[in-house]
């Protein structure tokens, strides 16, 4: 590559930076200004906004409520996702494009349409708006994810190992609680993070599926529909620490586990 190529690849790389991360610092930044509406110049800073996240009891509770929400999702397409993962990973049977084509499916269709096929269906099942019905529709949709992660891994499993440990008396069971499991563990924990920040920041699926008790999401967007306060950006910079923290934590915990298996 010339100098010229990387000069050209360095400023578009830049360019993007900027592009992503200066809204996300004006954001940050008008959280700390002090007066009701957002803008420049500010000509005061304050943590009052900050420190009204934590003190107002909704903000909590929604934060709480989000949280459950998206761990209980989680837990499930995980479960959900590697069972298929599994189950496709290395086999030929009939149907098995099917059960694939079936199991991409949600990652697939559009937000507003696959939240409004959940509501519909939320009905016909006779399950009431709320805490169930969200989890239910972010389960499905993060099933996807967890399974071609978990596949892709599964796929540079060496089966010498499988082999050698049926040889010496383990059944499918054992072989798969001893060997494939610890080497799938760091693909299962990116998918997990991954499906985790998905259902944490869903807007569209929660709000078709939200009972009274709003997500994170529905609540700002609630807030917004009556004007712009720092109050939001103050939120919103809340729930980015806590899911950038949560992707570096994830990100390091996933490095070291696959020195760990392999070394």
């Amino acid at each position: 590559m010339n100098r010229g190529n990387r000069i050209l690849l360095s400023c578009i790389y830049w360019a993007f930076v900027l592009y992503v991360f200066v809204p996300l610092m004006l954001m940050i930044l008008m959280g700390f200004k002090d007066s009701k509406f957002i803008g420049f110049p500010i000509k005061s800073w304050t943590l009052d906004w900050y420190l009204g996240v934590f003190a107002d009891a909704e903000v909590v509770s929604t934060l709480t409520y989000s949280v459950v929400i998206a761990v209980l999702s989680t837990l499930i397409s995980v479960v959900v996702g590697t069972w298929i993962a599994v189950l496709l990973e290395g086999r030929k049977f009939l149907g098995r494009a099917a059960i694939f084509g079936l199991t991409i499916l949600p990652a697939l269709v559009p937000g507003i349409i696959s939240a409004i096929a959940f509501r519909i269906y939320a009905r016909l099942l006779g399950i009431e708006p709320g805490m169930g019905a969200i989890i239910w529709a972010h389960a499905v949709h993060n099933v996807p994810f967890v399974a071609l992660v978990v596949m892709a891994r599964l796929s540079t499993l060496p089966k010498s190992q499988i082999e050698a440990a049926r040889d010496l008396g383990a059944d499918p069971i054992i072989a798969f609680l001893r060997i494939t499991f610890p080497y799938l563990i760091p693909a299962i924990l990116g998918a997990s993070i991954f499906c985790l920040l998905l259902s944490f920041d869903d807007f569209v699926r929660s709000f078709f599926l939200g009972g009274y008790e709003p997500t994170l999401p529905v609540l700002i967007f609630a807030k917004l529909r009556s004007g712009m306060s720092p109050e939001i950006n103050a939120i919103a910079t809340v729930a980015l620490v806590m899911t950038a923290a949560i992707g570096i934590w994830a990100e390091r915990f996933t490095r070291r586990t696959n020195k760990d298996t392999n070394p």
